[in-house]
């Protein structure tokens, strides 16, 4: 009888603790959350919107901050990599001279 008492009383301290952890996680993650700068419908907060780019060649989108650019004519084009972005300009010359 003993061991069985032992036993429930264990997993009581186990939920207890667990849902202790549980409720302090979900405080923090809310603290945090109410932190960080928010970006409302009337543009406050200073977050500014990322913009994604369809990369030419592969079809990635890319945020234009992380984009390797391709100035091409009065456009410019934006790819997820450096290979990428060799792969289609050395394209575009080949076809320019064929």
């Amino acid at each position: 009888m003993n061991f069985l008492a032992r036993l429930l009383r264990f997993l009581f301290w186990l939920l207890v603790v667990s849902w202790g952890v549980a409720l302090l996680r979900r405080a923090v993650g809310w603290l945090l959350r109410g932190a960080a700068p928010r970006a409302g419908a009337n543009g406050g907060g200073g977050e500014v919107a990322r913009r994604l780019q369809r990369d030419p060649l592969c079809g990635t989108h890319v945020s234009e901050e992380i984009a390797f650019p391709l100035r091409e004519g009065g456009n410019t084009l934006y790819f997820c990599s450096e290979k990428c972005r060799q792969e289609y300009a050395s394209s575009q010359r080949y076809a320019a001279n064929g």
